[in-house]
C-alpha cells in the first residue's frame, strides 16, 4: 500500500512540475506556427529577397519596415523570437523534465531551429535557389513537427493516460494507418513547398508539378480520411482519441476547400500588376491549413500509440 501510495504522490508531483513546462512548450508550438505564416507570407509576396544580406537587413538590425521589407525582415524577428523561445525550452527541459528521451527531443528541437535559421540565410545568400528554398520549408514542418510533440508529451493527459490499456487488432491497426497518414501529409507538404517556390506570382505553376500536389492531396484525402473513420468507428466513446479524430476531420475538409479555391486565385495571379489578394491570403491561409492538418494528425497518431497495443492473444481451435 506504502509503495502504491508513494508511486501516486511521485505521479501528482511529476505532472505538476510539468504543467509549466508544457505551457511553455504549447507557447513554442504557437509561435511556431505563426512562424510558418511570416513564411508564407514572405513567398506570396515575393518578398524573398527583399534585402539581399543576412542576417541583417540592408545592414541594419531594425530597417524601417516599408514595402517587402516588412514581410522578410518581420519574418526574421519571427525566427529570431521562435529561435530564443527554444533554447530556452531546451534548458527548461533539461533542469524540469525527468524523462531522458523528452530531454533529448528538447537537444532536436534546438538543432532544428539553428538548422533551419542557417537555411534561411542560405536561402537569401544563394538568391532563392528551389532547393534550398522547399528544403527550409520542408525543415519548418518537421521543426513544427517536435514542437508539437513536446507539447503533447509533456501535457497532463499524456501523463494520466495509462499506456497501452486499449487492444486493437494487427490486421486494422490505427496506429499503422495514422503513421501512413502523417507519411503521406508530410510528402504533400513537401510537394507543396517545391511547387510554391518552382514559380513566382507572375508565372504559371509548373503543370507536372501541380499534378503531383494534386494526387498526393487525394492520397492524403485517403489516409487521413480512413484514420478518422477507423478512430470514430471503434473509438467513438474514448474521447481521448474521438476528440482529436473529428478535429482531423474538420480541418481536411477545410484544406481541401482552401487548395481548390487557392488554386483558382493562384492561376489568375499571372495577370494582375503585382501579388494581390485574394491570392495572396488564399494561398497563405493554405500553408497554414496544411500545418494545422499535420499538427492535429501528429496528436491522433501520438494519442493511439500512447494508449492502444497489438492484442497478441491467440486463438486455437478446440479439439472436435
Amino acid at each position: 500500500m506504502r509503495i502504491r501510495v508513494s508511486a501516486i504522490t511521485n505521479l501528482q508531483s511529476e505532472i505538476l512540475m510539468s504543467r509549466a513546462v508544457h505551457r511553455f512548450a504549447l507557447l513554442v508550438a504557437i509561435a511556431t506556427f505563426f512562424l510558418i505564416i511570416a513564411g508564407a507570407n514572405v513567398t506570396s509576396h515575393d518578398a524573398g529577397l527583399a534585402t539581399s544580406d543576412w542576417p541583417l537587413s540592408n545592414g541594419q538590425v531594425f530597417p524601417r519596415m516599408v514595402g517587402n521589407l516588412f514581410w522578410e525582415h518581420g519574418h526574421r524577428l519571427v525566427a529570431t523570437t521562435v529561435g530564443l523561445l527554444t533554447i530556452a525550452l531546451a534548458i527548461v527541459l533539461q533542469i524540469r523534465e525527468r524523462r531522458s528521451w523528452v530531454k533529448r527531443l528538447g537537444w532536436v528541437a534546438l538543432g532544428g531551429v539553428i538548422a533551419q535559421g542557417l537555411l534561411g540565410g542560405l536561402t537569401v545568400k544563394m538568391n532563392l535557389p528551389l532547393a534550398v528554398s522547399a528544403a527550409h520549408a520542408t525543415l519548418a514542418q518537421l521543426f513544427f513537427l517536435t514542437t508539437v510533440s513536446l507539447a503533447v508529451f509533456t501535457s497532463r493527459s499524456w501523463m494520466l493516460e495509462p499506456a497501452g490499456r486499449l487492444a486493437e487488432k494487427r490486421t486494422a491497426s490505427l496506429r499503422r494507418f495514422c503513421l501512413i497518414a502523417c507519411a503521406a501529409i508530410f510528402v504533400q507538404l513537401i510537394l507543396g513547398a517545391v511547387l510554391r517556390h518552382s514559380a513566382t506570382w507572375d508565372q504559371f505553376l509548373p503543370t507536372g508539378l501541380l499534378a503531383a500536389h494534386i494526387a498526393g492531396a487525394l492520397v492524403v484525402a485517403l489516409t487521413v480520411g480512413t484514420s478518422v473513420v477507423v478512430t470514430l468507428r471503434n473509438y467513438l466513446s474514448e474521447k481521448y482519441l474521438s476528440r482529436p479524430a473529428i478535429l482531423v476531420g474538420i480541418l481536411l475538409l477545410v484544406q481541401l476547400a482552401l487548395g481548390v479555391v487557392t488554386y483558382f486565385a493562384r492561376a489568375a495571379s499571372p495577370n494582375d500588376p503585382q501579388p494581390l489578394n485574394p491570392m495572396i491570403s488564399l494561398t497563405v491561409a493554405h500553408v497554414a491549413g496544411g500545418a494545422l492538418v499535420f499538427a492535429a494528425t501528429i496528436l491522433l497518431t501520438l494519442r493511439a500509440y500512447r494508449v492502444l497495443r497489438i492484442d497478441e492473444r491467440a486463438y486455437v481451435l478446440a479439439p472436435a
